[in-house]
């Protein structure tokens, strides 16, 4: 097995399922997903089974805000504390994304800056939408000149949509489809609302091989090619957006997703992911396993399983 960087993998510490449970959020419920079981000594030994020699840990869904901002930053801080005690005591194994109480923007910037000064992130872990506030919002503009100052990692992770046709399967079953399309409407959003292009140090990370941008992101060009002459959107320069942005391969990258990924992206900005405890650890390893053997990535294959993590996070 290939030395391993592991870009997208989650933990649950005690304080998120407190705060899920204080307010009442039931994961299978929300997401149709069932919450996995986690621990300290079980992600280790999944790491040793499959080859991980480092991870960026972060947390999943559901994004724990439901309209209390002070409540809200109160379960941040103790999420990010103990995250950050965590990866303390494994910092050869592993370090964090600061979980964000978006979209309370003063709280977030709050989190972001004790993130990177007293805890020791590595970046930053933004919902797909909070509340309803996707990524294109203008809300969000006083978050991104912090993190635009620290040429701060971005990581986005998809959440329940702001709305979804409830009589649909894909609504009962969120990461079938429903987390995709909000990972691809979101970005969509930084792309053509000119966020990447304002803050053009922000290193954001899309997951799941981009999500259904690839497929999109020749239709954009097209769009906007009509649109802007009649005034309707400002010219955005689309595929220069998406080389800039970075992916992770977490989820079903084979056997179409990471080939449409990589006619779309820049090959050192594909990073690999497990998507941990979500996905059963056998089969991660199966998919691992393939990955590795892919003819696809044959010239880039170590890039992809550490050396593009390793240059992005600034890991020794």
């Amino acid at each position: 097995m290939l030395p391993t960087v592991d870009a997208h993998t989650h933990v649950l510490p005690a304080s998120y399922l407190a705060a899920l449970d204080e307010l009442g959020i039931q994961t299978e419920k929300e997401d149709g997903f069932p919450e996995p079981r986690w621990s300290e000594e079980e992600h280790l030994a999944f790491m040793e089974a499959t080859g991980q020699s480092f991870q960026v840990v972060t947390i999943s869904s559901p994004h724990p805000h439901r309209g209390d901002d002070e409540r809200a930053l109160a379960q941040a801080r103790l999420i990010n504390d103990e995250t950050a005690a965590l990866c303390r005591r494994h910092p050869d194994k592993l370090g964090f994304c600061t979980y964000l109480p978006l979209p309370n923007v003063a709280g977030s910037v709050e989190e972001a800056v004790r993130g990177y000064d007293e805890l020791g992130a590595l970046g930053v872990k933004l919902p797909s939408n909070a509340n309803g506030v996707y990524l294109g919002n203008p809300l969000l503009e006083p978050l991104y000149e912090e993190l635009d100052r620290r040429s701060a990692v971005a990581i986005i992770h998809p959440t329940a949509p702001a709305a979804a046709p409830q009589d649909t399967f894909t609504a009962q079953l969120k990461p079938m489809y429903e987390f995709l399309a909000d990972t691809t409407r979101t970005v969509i959003d930084l792309i053509m609302l000119g966020v990447l292009e304002r803050y053009p140090h922000i290193r954001w990370v899309v997951p799941h091989c981009g999500s259904f941008l690839p497929e999109v992101a020749h239709r954009m060009v097209g769009i906007s090619q009509i649109l802007v002459p009649q005034g309707r959107m400002e010219q955005v320069d689309v595929m220069s957006c998406v080389r800039r942005l970075y992916f992770d391969v977490a989820g079903t990258a084979q056997p179409v997703m990471l080939d449409a990924l990589l006619k779309v992206a820049d090959p050192t900005h594909i990073l690999y992911g497990s998507d941990f405890p979500y996905t059963p650890v056998p089969i991660i390893a199966r998919t691992k396993e393939a990955l590795e053997c892919d003819p696809l990535i044959a010239d880039c294959v170590q890039d992809l399983f550490s050396h593009n993590a390793e240059r992005l996070f600034g890991l020794a």
